[in-house]
């Protein structure tokens, strides 16, 4: 599984737990919530109505009748109140009193009670103790919303509970409001959890790309491709990617090493012996003639192992660096006919015709040394290959934002084995005229020219003969 797809699911499993919870817990509460903001009302509408009705008895002056009139003045009444979603059309207030036996001596809604025996429900039990009283009780056993909420306040006359006014309010209201509040609150928590969600998704993402940039960095550089540390965000993320380009480093450095030494024993293995079987002989007697021709190889090869250490420290030192230091504009017409200057002397002793058909706007952004040395170990390597009196063409243009630049030679061109290793550090054909091998380096050494400046080199056989190698380097580096 991948990171991003765990850290998504963590994070889902996360939201949830977190959401569900809470906003069950609220939603079952509703109900119980309303009924309390019903109920704090109710106690102070009991106790000033119980104050009015302690006043009159101690005053004897109560009379129900009385109460009986306004309170159905006032059922009569319609209002048009409009309470958020709740309209409200009448009073639905009801008020009993009771005494201090617990009998009913007055009920508004339901006269016929007068009389009845309350004594035993909780609003008028309790308040005749001296106690809070109320209670909620369905009028449908079945049914929540057919609930009605009772409220006692104690009628006081000369300090002694004369009786209980009890204010009783049906819950149809709450009925409404939960009605409402309930897909709101349900709705509310469905954006609030899609959100959570996008963004969990969106910093899974986030943390995906920043280990697939990681990831892709790693395998790169196994495969020794030339690459730089990906930009990384300033989290533990960033610290995990230097650290692994400090490995990087350190185990290039190893193993550069460790290659080159290899490569070096083994390449100057050969002139070294030629050098030393060369001057055991000298120590004996000999002819002049087979003197100076042993010289001369003595010569040959240790100009051979100087060839082979400069190239492989201007090699080493390419391959070291990480991006191009002197970056200026370079004109390839000029360039090329430098080069082509510095190889007139190879070209003459081999007869060979040299075509140059280089634009003048050509013209690239880079290190025209290593420029320079790339295409000199091109044409050098055309040259080698060329046989006396044939022709090295040399053409560069733009195409596509990329400026590339052919070097073509009438050789036997490139073996079909010879393909796949042609630009591998060290490995050389044996020239044609001569049957010696290179150095092998030269190759190598355009390769790594061409991927510092963010480009590529190729080799390709031409029809009948010949090969061609193609430089393409972006303008715009």
């Amino acid at each position: 599984m991948r990171l991003g797809t765990f850290l998504f699911l963590v994070y889902l499993l996360i939201f949830t737990i977190c959401f569900s919870y809470p906003i069950a817990r609220i939603a079952g509460g509703l109900r119980t919530r309303y009924l309390e903001s019903l109920e704090e009302p109710l106690v102070d509408t009991a106790n000033i109505l119980a104050a009015i009705v302690s006043r009159d008895m101690e005053a004897g002056r109560f009379d129900s009748a009385d109460l009986g009139k306004a309170l159905d003045a006032a059922y009569r009444r319609r209002l048009g109140a409009r309470i958020y979603e709740l309209r409200k059309s009448r009073v639905d207030v009801q008020v009993y009193i009771t005494d201090a036996a617990g009998l009913v001596v007055f009920d508004s809604a339901h006269p016929e009670s007068v009389g009845a025996d309350y004594s035993g429900w909780r609003d008028v039990k309790l308040t005749l103790l001296g106690k809070y009283g109320a209670r909620a009780t369905r009028m449908d056993p079945g049914s929540d919303a057919s609930a009605v909420l009772y409220v006692g306040a104690p009628i006081l006359v000369a300090g002694a509970r004369a009786g209980v006014l009890t204010v009783a309010k049906p819950t149809a209201g709450v009925n409404e409001f939960l009605r409402t509040a309930r897909p709101q609150l349900f709705r509310i928590a469905a954006i609030s959890g899609l959100v959570a969600i996008s963004l969990s998704l969106l910093v899974s993402i986030w943390v995906s790309s920043q280990i697939g940039r990681l990831t892709r960095y790693a395998n790169d550089v196994r495969e020794g491709k030339r690459v730089a540390l990906p930009s990384l965000a300033r989290t533990e993320l960033r610290d995990m990617g230097n650290a692994v380009e400090k490995m990087k480093e350190t185990l290039e450095g190893r193993k550069y090493v460790e290659e080159y030494v290899q490569t070096l024993m083994h390449e100057l293995k050969s002139p070294v012996s030629a050098i030393r079987g060369a001057a055991e002989l000298l120590e004996g007697e000999m002819a002049p003639s087979d003197r100076a021709r042993f010289l001369s190889n003595i010569g040959t090869e240790t100009g051979r192992i100087e060839q082979l250490v400069d190239r492989m420290l201007k090699l080493s030192e390419l391959e070291s660096k990480r991006s191009l230091e002197a970056v200026e504009a370079v004109p390839l017409l000029g360039l090329v006919q430098g080069v082509a200057e510095s190889k007139g002397t190879l070209l003459a002793m081999k007869q060979l015709a040299l075509d140059l058909a280089v634009d003048r706007g050509v013209v690239v952004r880079g290190d025209p040394f290593l420029l320079q040395l790339a295409v000199s170990n091109l044409l050098q390597n055309a040259i080698d290959f060329s046989p006396v009196g044939g022709k090295v063409s040399i053409r560069a243009a733009l195409d596509r934002g990329l400026a590339v630049l052919m070097v073509e030679d009438e050789g036997p061109g490139i073996p079909e084995y010879a393909m796949e290793r042609i630009f591998e550090r060290f490995y050389s054909l044996k020239r044609p005229d001569t049957g010696r091998k290179s150095t092998g380096l030269g190759l190598n050494f355009a390769l790594e020219v061409a991927t510092l400046h963010g480009g590529e080199i190729r080799l390709e056989n031409l029809a009948p003969r010949g090969a061609r190698a193609t430089l393409s380097v972006p303008v715009g580096r």
